[in-house]
This record gives C-alpha cells, structure tokens and sequence, in this order.
C-alpha cells in the first residue's frame, strides 16, 4: 500500500521513468528524493506541492519548487551528470516516447523529433500552406504516420475566440501561435491524446531566430529569450489545456538545455545558419534537405497570420490587428 497523491505528467529519477507505485513508495520511504525527480510532472502530497525544474506542467507551484505548508522547502533539481548533444536529444525522447502524438511542421526540430519518437504526427495549416507542403514531405521522406488538418480561414476567429482569454500575452504574434497550436491541440483531444510532443525551445537555445543573424549582442538576446520561455510555455500549455492535453517539451529536458547552453553562442549561429549544433545532430537521422532546411516561424508558415490579416481587415481593422484581438476578446 503506497501514500496517497495526485500526479499531473510524468517523473523519472535517474533516467528511469517511475510508474505510479514507484512514486508511492518513494514518497512513503523517502521523500526527499522528489527534489531529484525529473520529467514533467506537477505532484501533490499529504500538504506539499513540487513541479518539475522548468515548469514544463502547469501547476500551483513555482517551477522547479517543493513547497509544503504553503512555504519553499526545497529545490527540483535532478542534477544529470553531463551528456554531449546528441546523447541528450535521443535521452530525452526516448523517455517522452512511450505515447502521444507529435506536432509535426516539417522543420528540423519537430522532424528529429519525430524520427526518434517514432510516433504518429500531426500538422496543420491552412488549405496550400507551407507548412502542411513541408509536413507531407518530411513525413514521406521519414515514412511516419501523418494527419493532416486543414484550417478552414473562418475558423480561426473561433479559435482566437477560445485562446484569447487563457493566453498571458494578447498581442498578434502570441495570439496568431495560440491559434495555430489549438488545431494541434483540438485534432489530439479528439483524437484521445493527452501528451503532444513539440519541438518548443529550440529556437531559444540553439539560435533560430533570423533576427540573430543581425545582432551584435548574440549571447545577451539568447539568453534573454530563454529566460522569456515561461510565459511561451504558460501560452502553450494554457491552448492545451482546453482540450484536456500538454505539451511535452524534449528540447526542455534538463540534460538538453544543460548541453545546449555548454556551447558558446557564437558556436549555435555558423556562416549564417542558425542551430548549427542541432543540425549536425540531426543530420546523422534526417536527410539533408530536412536537417539543413530553413523553415517559417509556425504563424507563417501555417498561413494563421495572413488569415488573421484578412479577417481584421473584413471586421473594419485594417493594419490594426491589436485592435481586431480586442474586440474578438471581448474588450471592445
């Protein structure tokens, strides 16, 4: 017989995954073996709280924290010793990989990982768009399982109805990804997946924004945009909330951002290509066209925000999409 507890995610220690017995008896014997749980989990016990280090899962706790009787007890750190890259990619799938489905663009970090997950995919966009093109191809080329979704253009004020007031940030660029991400999520509430595995953090930790190709200040942008990646994660984690889902985050794993952040800066962003590091490492399980290919921010790509465009512009908000949100959102 093991302790009573609630447990949202899932937790490993020591690169096991733990089933739900095993947390008991840990909690039972020894509980202060939760401060080196990882995964992502939010667990409740007997008046204390702990989730895990990055706050991955939503929960009442701050990331990364052990609270009991409503004051910090301890630190969630699981404290892996160190893995080069590529060790720690295929590490941190693997343990993600026992379900779910993947968001799927076609890009390199949603395709590494889907090659090493194995799992079905999902993409989205609207009917002709880039990102359903680049999918089907990867897809093909990788001979994964891939569900297409097909945005209908009205149907994105319904969703920016739904996502408008559970997102923290309002603004064109965080509601227009919240919109895309809710035909992710809905297709996989549907479809009876709770996890989702999605390629987020990449982009922070490895270079992939094009406006670091311009920066002289490389190391402070990414580092800034890290610390950023909370209220992306609260965003993201919110649109799959609606539709009784999360998201699960293999760049997020402690052991990669541990050897991400070991590589200098200017070493992520070489001759103009961004995530270096990632591609060599994807280039040993992706074709070339796959790993060296550069693709549009998801917005884009899934042609979400054009759509948004012509709809403010329909509602009487021409070139004023902030206003067109507010009055979706009730505000106005």
């Amino acid at each position: 017989m093991f302790m009573d507890f609630s447990l949202r995610g899932w937790v490993e220690l020591d690169g096991l995954r733990l089933g739900k017995e095993e947390i008991g008896a840990i909690l039972q014997q020894d509980p202060a073996q939760v401060c080196a749980f990882g995964g992502e989990f939010f667990l409740e016990c007997s008046g204390c709280r702990a989730r895990d280090h990055f706050g991955i899962m939503p929960g009442s706790s701050p990331p990364g924290e052990l609270i009991c009787a409503g004051r910090p007890a301890a630190r969630v750190d699981p404290a892996y010793p160190p893995l080069d890259l590529d060790q720690a990619i295929r590490k941190a799938v693997e343990l993600r990989s026992d379900e779910g489905v993947v968001a799927f663009s076609g890009g390199v970090d949603s395709a590494l990982v889907a090659r090493l997950a194995g799992r079905e995919c999902v993409a989205v966009g609207v009917p002709g768009s880039h990102d359903l093109e680049r999918a089907r191809l990867a897809a093909h080329e990788l001979d994964l399982k891939l569900h297409e979704v097909q945005i209908e253009p009205l149907e994105i004020e319904e969703a920016l109805a739904a996502v408008l007031p559970v997102i923290p940030d309002k603004d064109p660029v965080n509601a227009s990804i919240a919109a895309t991400l809710y035909f992710v999520c809905r297709w996989a509430g549907e479809s009876g997946h709770e996890r989702i595995l999605a390629g987020q953090g990449a982009d922070e930790l490895f270079g992939g924004y094009s406006r670091y190709l311009h920066t002289q200040t490389l190391a402070e942008d990414m580092e800034a945009d890290f610390q950023r990646l909370p209220r992306q994660l609260a965003r993201d984690q919110a649109v799959a909330g609606l539709f009784g889902a999360y998201f699960s985050l293999p760049y997020m794993d402690c052991r990669v951002v541990a050897a991400a952040r070991a590589i200098p800066a200017r070493m992520r962003i070489v001759d103009g290509v961004r995530k270096r590091p990632l591609r060599e490492v994807a280039a040993r399980q992706l074709a070339a066209a796959i790993a060296w290919y550069e693709k549009k921010a998801m917005q884009y790509g899934s042609g979400v925000m054009k759509e948004m465009e012509r709809l403010a512009a329909r509602r009487g908000y021409r070139k004023d999409l902030a206003g067109y949100l507010q009055a979706v959102d009730g505000k106005r």
